[in-house]
This record gives structure tokens, C-alpha cells and sequence, in this order.
């Protein structure tokens, strides 16, 4: 079924490599509208825009959603975290877009947001968090602002328990066997993440002047942090003999950039067909940051790799992705040993005769 969307306009453009793109907007003049028409994400989007170009009512929620997404705190955000909002946005929206701002600082306001998150959490428990989280961010957004006296959804906990993914690194056996099937684009950013620590959303969209054939450089869209790593040898040879077909480093078999949903979609298709199971595209940065560690890198070696500061760096071992590898374990040993002239006994020890000696 085709549904036509009232305003929306729409502009093709030439890009520098060539290719022929079509961009949307909500209308013309209006905002662009990203994602694949027709998608969910292209959906939200449309009616996000036009939610928010309609007048909002100044005394209820849906005023301070909308003043939420003109602000920069929305508008900072990454590309697909703002998609996840503008969704979560329409739910909140359906939900309590006229609820008064003046009701806020009833106690049973509270349990009302509540029981709301219970019911979504029916469906996915995970959904629901984040669509609490999207209401607390606004009105924690709005408190600070001076616009409401209250937020009643302050610490409000999470249903949703998925646990760390502490144990969940690449093993040498899954990386091998997935390379062997790898290919093109998906098999480059493999080696793009498992050698440098970044995350998949600024690996699509590293150009190859990022490149300058001992290093590269890029500024991380999450955080901002702007990092420099050393490639590989392994790294640099993989980028030195790709072709460039286009001003992205990673594209698909037809030599376009690859858009984010194409790029899962054909890593999923590389990681069924390797039998590669129990590891994710996002374990490959926590992979990376634990064979640092293991190769003898101090936390700030690794924080001037991956982007990280000292303290998330710390807190990502301990906390995330530190796993108790084997390797760990003779890497340890090793070191112990090294110290150690007799196995048997601890480090700078005295012998019994060498006492004995000195006390005479």
C-alpha cells in the first residue's frame, strides 16, 4: 500500500563521484527527512517535521517536545540517535501530547508515566526504557530551562536488564573463519574496527582523505573527540590495495557508500554464512580495546586510540568489555616468571644461604 504524504518535496543532486542521489523534504523549504521512503525511520521523521511546524499548545507536553527538538541538545545529537527520539517523540506525543504542564507536580503524575512504561513494556521492555528515557531527557531538558518545577520522571530505573557484554569479545577462531568468508566492503571494515577501535557509524562514513597511508585520522560523531590512529600493517595493506571508486572508504559490490541498514544487512548475510555466532559488529570495538590491553598498552595508549578519555578507558575494561581471556592469564604468568630466577619461589626473594650469609 502507498500511502502519498501530503507537501513533501523532493531534489535529486549530483554528487562528486558522479552518482545521482534523490533527497526528501517535508516540504518545500521544509526540513530533510532522512532514511528510505516509505521505511519506519523515513516515516517518523515526516511526521515529526510536521508535528513540529503545526502551532504547539505552550501549556502542555507537546510544547516542550517540540522546543526539546529546535534546541541543540537535539540537534547534537547523532543521526541515528535522533531517529530513535523522533520516534520514541510520536509515542509520547500520542500518549500525552496535551497532558498540562501544571499536572507535573501531582504525586500520582508519576505513576502515570509508570504505568504508561509498564504497557509498553508488554511488547519490548527495551522500547519502553528508551521511550522513558526520551520523556525524562525532555523533561530534565525543560526543568533546566526554567519551564517546568518538576520532573517526575527523575530516576526512574529500567526494566530492560541485557546485561554487560563483559565476556563478548571476537575469539582468533571466529575472526578467521569470518575473513574466509568476507568480502569487499564488509571484509575492510572488519579490519577498519578489529585495528582501530571505532564505532560502525563513523567507519561508513570515513572518506579515503582520512587515509594518509600511515594513519588516520577522524573526529568520533558520538563524542566529538578527535583521534589519530596508526594503521597496521595488516590495516594498511588491506586499504592500499582496495580500489577507489568512490570518496568513502567502505562501499558495496556496485561501488556506492553504503547506507546503515545495507551494511547490517549484508554483515548479517557474511556472519550466517561463516557460522559466526554469540558476537556483534559493536563487540569488534570492545575486541580491539581488550587486545590492546593484552599487547602490553597502558589506558592511555588505548584512550589516544579509540578516542576514549583515561576514565572511560578504565571503566570500559572493567566494566564492559574487559574479558577474562585465557590470553590475559599467560600474559600474567609470563611476566611473573620474567621476574622470577627460581619458578618456585617469589620474586626478589632472598635464598636461605644468601640470609645465612648475611647474618654473618
Amino acid at each position: 500500500m502507498r500511502v502519498r504524504l501530503k507537501g513533501l518535496n523532493s531534489k535529486r543532486k549530483t554528487l562528486a563521484d558522479g552518482s545521482v542521489v534523490t533527497y526528501f523534504y517535508a516540504w518545500k523549504g521544509g526540513p530533510r527527512i532522512e532514511g528510505k521512503p516509505g521505511s519506519p525511520e523515513f516515516m517518523a521523521a515526516y511526521n515529526a517535521a510536521v508535528a513540529r511546524k503545526l502551532p504547539a499548545t505552550t501549556n502542555v507536553i507537546h510544547g516542550l517536545l517540540r522546543k526539546f527538538q529546535e534546541s541543540s541538545d537535539f540537534t547534537g545529537l547523532a543521526k541515528r540517535t535522533r531517529q530513535d527520539y523522533v520516534g520514541k517523540v510520536l509515542l509520547i506525543e500520542k500518549e500525552f501530547g496535551d497532558f498540562p504542564l501544571a499536572a507535573l507536580g501531582d504525586k500520582r503524575t508519576r505513576n502515570l508515566f509508570m504505568e504508561w512504561r509498564d504497557r509498553l513494556a508488554k511488547s519490548s521492555p527495551r522500547q519502553a526504557d528508551l521511550a522513558w528515557t526520551v520523556l525524562a531527557r525532555v523533561l530534565s531538558w525543560s526543568l533546566n530551562r526554567g519551564l517546568i518545577d518538576v520532573n517526575p520522571c527523575k530516576a526512574g530505573g529500567r526494566l530492560y536488564d541485557g546485561g554487560t557484554r563483559r565476556e563478548i569479545t571476537w575469539s582468533a577462531d571466529q575472526e578467521d573463519i569470518f575473513l574466509r568468508h568476507a568480502s569487499g566492503g564488509i571484509r575492510l571494515a572488519f579490519l577498519l574496527a578489529i585495528n582501530t577501535g571505532q564505532r560502525q557509524g563513523d567507519l561508513l562514513r570515513l572518506p579515503w582523505s582520512a587515509y594518509d597511508g600511515t594513519s588516520i585520522r577522524l573526529k568520533q560523531s558520538k563524542t566529538g573527540a578527535r583521534v589519530r590512529v596508526p594503521v597496521t600493517s595488516a590495516l594498511k595493506a588491506a586499504l592500499d590495495t582496495s580500489k577507489r571508486v568512490s570518496p568513502i572508504i567502505l562501499t558495496t559490490r556496485g561501488g556506492t557508500p553504503f547506507t546503515e541498514d545495507g551494511f547490517r544487512s549484508s554483515w548479517r548475510k557474511t556472519r550466517e554464512k561463516a557460522g559466526v555466532e554469540g558476537v556483534t559488529f559493536h563487540d569488534l570495538r570492545g575486541t580491539a580495546v581488550t587486545r590492546l590491553f593484552i599487547a602490553g598498552c597502558t589506558d592511555a595508549e588505548v584512550a589516544t586510540i579509540t578516542g576514549h578519555s583515561l576514565g572511560e578507558v578504565r571503566s570500559i575494561l572493567d566494566a564492559n568489555y574487559f574479558s577474562r581471556d585465557y590470553a590475559l592469564a599467560e600474559s600474567g604468568i609470563a611476566k611473573l616468571e620474567a621476574r622470577t630466577k627460581i619458578p618456585d619461589r617469589a620474586p626478589d626473594q632472598p635464598t636461605r644461604s644468601n640470609e645465612q650469609g648475611e647474618k654473618q
